[in-house]
């Protein structure tokens, strides 16, 4: 499988398992949105709340932690169709492994799962997506779902 997602860690430990998982997930959404014919990578940050809560003041003036942040390198119409022969970052996302933890319990399934939600999450405000107005809201989650679907990624408990 090719290594899409740069993976780095803020001070938290460094898991394997989720590495794999993050990768395939990235796979998929290249794929479902035909960026695996470009020379395009994610950069994802797995850190702790004090890492996120830093950055997030830095970057949205909200002094809190938050599951996750994206920050995006292109518009939604400027992204790259084809291969150029350079790589280029889509963006980065930055995740709160800890608050995912706290989600996953309070919503009654698995880290695996709250973590590949963060990361389509993540990917789909790369690509321009938003939630603040409901349809926008709908037609991402639609996409969310399709590609937890597709990993067979379910909302299971556990």
């Amino acid at each position: 499988m090719e290594q899409i997602a740069d993976i780095n860690y803020e001070e938290i430990e460094e898991n394997k398992e989720y590495e794999v998982l993050i990768q395939e997930i990235v796979q998929k959404c290249f794929k479902e949105e035909q960026l695996d014919k470009t020379d395009l990578y994610l950069s994802i940050i797995l850190s702790n709340e004090e890492y996120i809560q830093k950055i997030n003041k830095e970057t949205r003036n909200i002094d809190k932690p938050t599951d996750v942040l994206s920050f995006p390198m292109f518009e939604k119409e400027e992204l790259p169709k084809e291969k150029t022969g350079v790589p280029d970052v889509l963006g980065d996302i930055i995740i709160c492994i800890p608050i995912i933890e706290k989600q996953a319990k309070e919503y009654e399934h698995s880290i695996e799962r709250e973590l590949a939600y963060m990361v389509v999450h993540g990917f789909y405000h790369l690509m321009g997506y938003d939630h603040i107005e409901e349809q926008d809201k709908k037609e991402m989650r639609k996409k969310e779902e399709n590609i937890l679907s597709k990993l067979n990624i379910l909302n299971i408990k556990g």
